[in-house]
This record gives C-alpha cells, structure tokens and sequence, in this order.
C-alpha cells in the first residue's frame, strides 16, 4: 500500500467521510440539550474549528442559523461547497478558535470532538473561552467535548473507525504515541486507509493535544468566570446521563451557559 505523509486535515473528504457518518448522536444531543439547558429558544449557533461542517449542516437543514471557522482552509472550502450545494449561503471562515469575533451575539456554541485540546498553551484556552463568553448572549449556551487525562493509566489510547460511501471506503485509527505530563503535550499517531476501485493508500500524520486532568481543566474554568459549568456529560451522549468528574474521568462534555 503506498503511504503519504500528510496533514490529515488537509484530506477533508475523507475526514467527513469518517466523522461525519457518525453525526446523529451528537446532533441530537445538541438539540436536547438546548432544551433542557437554555432559558430561551435558541436560534443562531457557531462552531469554533468546524471543520468540514458535518454537524453545522445538519443544524441548518434543521432551520438554524448557523456559522464557523476553522484554521485549515481545505476543510472551510469544503464546508461551504457543501453548504451552496444544499442551497444555502456559505457559513464557514478561515479563523482561529482562539481569537475571533462575531458581528452578533449567539445563542449556543459547540465544540464537541477533542479540537480544543490542539490549543498550544493556557493561554490559548484561556482566549478561546472568553471569546465564547464574548459572544455568547446572556443564558446562551457552550458545549465543549474532550478527553481528559486520568491520574490512573488511560483506558482509552486507540480508536479506530471505518465508513463507506459509494465505493469509497476509508478505515481510521488514532492512538496515543506517549504523554509528557510535565510538558502537558500527548503525541498523537493518525492514519487513514483508503480504498477506491481503482487504487489503495495510507495517509500517515502525527499531532499534538494538550493534556488536561480534570483538576487542570478546573483551574482553567476558573479564569473565565463567565461561563458557568451547569452540567457535565459524556460520549455516550446521553442528555439523562449526567456524570461526576472524579481523577478517572477520561470523555467529558461539558456545557456551560453564560451568566
């Protein structure tokens, strides 16, 4: 099989293919919880680092106004592509999540799969989340989904996906190279296998997530004082099942609503 070397970023058709086949459960759980938690009907939502748009074009198809960004200009063209495909106007600029500025207020945003981890530094987080509580209306809503890193060995150091469209097929694996608890920096090791009728390939990459153990990410919480924590979740994505961080704790979704 021949194998590139290359930013899996910069390949968003088969990055949709493999994130955005799974989009339903996170979409519904959006929507619950913008029921259950705001105190208003919420409308307008953004993304910070949407990607490819998966899920803010299921919003939209759903009668939101929607908008993102996202730092690849790959993955922002083909989100909007996307969106003038269905008819709709393009909603997605080349921005940082860390800086960022809206022309109106919002009343939800959502980051939900591990992007805010590729924030370098405290710093970074800090402004990332303060630009929310910029643009967030009073009672508006942030839901933020990330691993954590547990005092005890992870459990959680592979996964592995696999979807099909058509003839196009593209298996995925991530996997945790090593962490550095006092760099804070986990190495991260990502391929793609990709398989069309006429050819095979492996997209080989390798990363870096900032780690955060659920003290650090308390401490963090603490700087934008803004954003009040009203309810933690996980990956099952299950608006019923609220958890409990404790020092094991590894996926979490956290939501927020601005006071």
């Amino acid at each position: 099989m021949e194998t590139i070397q290359g930013h899996l970023y910069d390949f968003p058709k088969y990055y949709d293919l493999i994130f955005g086949s799974d989009w339903k459960a996170e979409f519904d759980f959006l929507q619950a919880a913008f029921e259950r938690y705001s105190k208003k009907t919420v409308t307008r939502l953004y993304e910070p680092a949407c990607g490819t748009g998966r899920l803010l074009i299921k919003l939209a198809e759903a009668g939101y106004e929607v908008a993102g960004n996202d730092l690849n200009p790959h993955a922002v063209k083909f989100c909007n592509d996307r969106f003038v495909r269905k008819g709709f106007e393009p909603v997605a600029t080349v921005g940082d999540m860390a800086n960022f500025k809206l022309p109106k207020k919002v009343d939800a945003m959502f980051n939900m799969i591990n992007t805010f981890r590729h924030l370098p530094d405290e710093a970074a987080a800090e402004s990332h989340l303060q630009c929310v509580a910029n643009h967030l209306v009073k009672g508006g809503l942030y839901l933020l989904g990330l691993h954590l890193t547990p005092l005890t060995p992870q459990v959680c150091t592979e996964e592995c996906w696999s979807a099909t469209k058509g003839s196009l097929t593209v298996n995925s694996r991530l996997w945790s190279i090593d962490i550095n608890p006092k760099t804070r920096i986990e190495r991260i090791g990502m391929n793609y296998d990709v398989y069309t009728p006429t050819k095979q390939f492996r997209i080989e990459d390798e990363t870096t997530f900032r780690t955060y153990t659920a003290q650090q990410m308390a401490m963090l919480l603490l700087q934008v004082p803004q954003l009040e924590l009203i309810a933690v979740h996980d990956f099952r994505y299950d608006i019923d099942g609220e958890i409990t961080i404790s020092g094991d704790t590894e996926d979490v979704v956290y939501v927020f609503r601005k006071r």
